[in-house]
């Protein structure tokens, strides 16, 4: 038996999110067709993080096993051999073989997102599916300063979906920086871990900062509500990617 961890690329405009579903495509499903393709084997892969519809990753994560012995460059050729046949995209960027107590999920030390919000008046064009096209000019250094009010150990309730299924709404957010690169306003968020739409709902409260309808402490008042109803609108998921995992 031997276990392989794979990083991922992938467009999720075309996935119904990262987890298979009995009625809809996902990219854990494409994968899975993708390996058994190639080796004959049924197998569960197991990821760093389950990204909703639409999302995308420039470095996913998963794990699976194989009971039959394979180089890790044939594993990575051959997955994707079998999803570029299959128009998928999606991308296996890396495979290494790895010890049999790594776990893609578990193992995890840390997760990096980014949130790109194209800031133009113009309508997106390339950009249409990658980016959350906000025609209003943003302050960027707003968004940035009322952003730190959210960094640290918190009861993040506000900022967590309806049916977030996380034990608890307590998380440590170890970085919430914004920028501006040019006509586009980053977000980038670092933790260990991160409730349902966590991301998504930080990007919404932001873009109401840099738009001068929210100041910082109205911010500060939506976090101590603990109240999903005080957030601010949760940004649309094709903004959103999942671009780094530490361990």
């Amino acid at each position: 038996m031997a276990r392989f961890r794979i990083d991922i690329e992938y467009d999720g405009g075309p996935y119904f999110g990262w987890q298979r579903q009995a009625t809809h495509h996902s990219v854990q499903a494409a994968l899975e067709t993708a390996i058994a393709a190639f080796s004959g084997e049924e197998v569960t892969l197991f990821g760093a993080g389950r990204t909703d519809t639409g999302v995308h990753a420039l470095a996913q994560v998963a794990h699976f096993n194989l009971s039959r012995e394979w180089t890790a460059r044939t594993v990575q050729n051959a997955i994707n051999a079998h999803l570029a046949m299959a128009e998928e995209t999606v991308a296996v960027i890396e495979a290494a073989q790895v010890p049999d107590d790594f776990d893609a999920r578990f193992s995890a030390k840390a997760r990096h997102y980014l949130y790109r919000i194209h800031n133009r008046r113009p309508p997106l064009t390339v950009d249409r599916a990658h980016a959350w096209h906000v025609a209003a000019p943003l302050d960027a250094e707003a968004m940035h300063e009322a952003a730190q009010r959210l960094v640290g150990t918190h009861d993040f309730t506000t900022f967590r979906a309806a049916q977030c299924q996380a034990k608890s709404p307590i998380k440590t957010l170890e970085k919430l920086d914004v920028t501006r690169n040019g006509e586009f306003v980053e977000i980038r968020a670092s933790a260990r871990s991160f409730l349902h739409n966590q991301v998504r709902s930080f990007a919404g409260t932001l873009k109401r900062v840099g738009e001068g309808g929210w100041s910082a402490d109205d911010v500060t008042r939506a976090l101590e509500a603990r109240d999903r109803k005080a957030c601010g609108p949760v940004a649309p998921p094709h903004g959103l990617y999942l671009t780094r995992v530490d361990y």
